[in-house]
């Protein structure tokens, strides 16, 4: 039987979580941020990011362009299409004590930054020193302190949010499932029309620990690092889920897709009845863009869904490091962050407090909902520790891949 979280219980989880994240991170030197900006001028800076999106390109070209107008600092987006890659090189460039790294600044987040931390190869801290991270809603949005339940510690700088959504046509679901179990009787109910991605895509990896956290008797030992034991107390009511959920599934669960993108498209073709993302602007982004009609809803689940920060981290042998941190300031200044908010351009949400704004930063946010958004934002759940994601995924794999 799945569970949905209690807000007092979330709560306590986020307190008991930030608690220790209110201290300022400590500056790498008594260099001031003038002195920073004056270094920088000049310096090439190679940012390391995800290239799966045309938005998300178009508006690293934007920022690139006015980096070099304001800053006079060259950003060149180096396209990849996992993270992963990215701490592999940073590892074998450390261990081949290599000081002039190929990776200045990296998009990155969860299991790849515990890596790096675990491993030292993060330059900082310096996130909590930008000039722009006074704006930041670290009470609000806990998690821009937190990475998949790990303290930052002002190793990478919040770039944006992220939360589980779901998005269906209205004309053919108008009452949506509003949690798990309410899920698997809609898969019943409608059998071959509902799936999921293929873990380890993280979409697919994110339904699964939605799943283990509404299943979840005790959640306090998610919220720890990963020990063999835990996985198996803890995960015996998921495989009992995902067992009576798979037969239900497109092509009983024996097939799954490989990433989000499919699922939408099979949703946009009538193949399937929901589909599923970790924007909440993304059914907006396609409404827009004419890839869906204008009938397509989205809904987070009433006891909230998993959400997180990405962040921005500069590797420890960077050759940029000034670079990269005037860089991560400019795309956390309210005109780089409107912008990404933006659906015509990205519709990332943002990290800033916009409430507390000068009113002139904050007119920069104000627009009028869009069809396709989320119109009652629900609680966000935090990550399970970023040291579950593997054994997870590969037990996942072990049963049904």
């Amino acid at each position: 039987m799945t569970r949905t979280l209690p807000p007092v219980s979330r709560r306590q989880v986020l307190a008991a979580l930030a608690a220790s994240l209110a201290v300022p991170a400590r500056a790498q030197s008594g260099t001031g941020w003038p002195a920073i900006e004056a270094r920088a001028r000049g310096q090439t800076v190679y940012f390391n990011a995800w290239a799966g999106s045309e938005r998300i390109n178009a508006y690293l070209q934007w920022a690139a362009a006015e980096l070099q107008r304001l800053h006079g600092v060259k950003l060149e987006h180096v396209k990849i299409s996992d993270a992963a890659e990215v701490v592999k090189r940073v590892r074998g460039e450390k261990a081949a004590g290599r000081q002039d790294g190929s990776v200045d600044l990296v998009w990155i987040n969860g299991e790849n930054f515990l890596t790096m931390k675990r491993e030292g190869l993060l330059f900082g801290p310096f996130a909590e020193t930008l000039p722009s991270f006074q704006h930041v809603d670290v009470t609000g949005k806990p998690t821009t302190r937190l990475d998949f339940s790990e303290p930052v510690e002002g190793l990478e700088a919040p770039w944006g949010m992220a939360q589980l959504t779901f998005f269906a046509d209205r004309r053919f679901v108008p009452a949506a499932p509003r949690n798990m179990a309410a899920l698997l009787d809609f898969a019943r109910a409608h059998p071959g029309r509902v799936t999921y991605p293929r873990p380890p895509e993280f979409h697919g990896t994110t339904f699964i620990k939605q799943a283990l956290l509404e299943s979840a008797s005790d959640r306090a030992v998610l919220y720890k690092p990963f020990s063999p034991a835990a996985l198996a107390a803890a995960t015996g009511p998921l495989w009992s889920y995902l067992d009576a959920l798979h037969p239900q599934l497109w092509r009983a669960g024996k097939q799954f897709p490989q990433n989000s993108a499919a699922v939408r498209q099979m949703m946009a073709d009538g193949e399937l009845l929901l589909a599923l993302t970790f924007n909440p602007n993304e059914a907006a982004n396609e409404i827009a863009a004419r890839r869906l009609p204008d009938t397509v809803y989205s809904f987070q689940f009433a006891g909230g869904t998993i959400g997180n920060t990405h962040f921005l981290a500069i590797p420890v042998n960077a050759r940029a490091k000034e670079g990269a941190q005037v860089v991560a300031n400019f795309l956390l200044s309210p005109a780089a962050q409107a912008r990404k908010a933006d659906i015509s351009h990205w519709g990332d949400p943002t990290v800033l407090a916009i409430d507390r704004l000068p009113p002139t930063d904050r007119a920069l946010f104000a627009a009028r909902p869009l069809p396709g958004q989320v119109v009652q934002p629900m609680p966000t759940l935090p990550e399970p520790h970023g040291s579950w994601v593997d054994p997870l995924e590969k037990e996942w794999l072990r049963r049904y891949g």
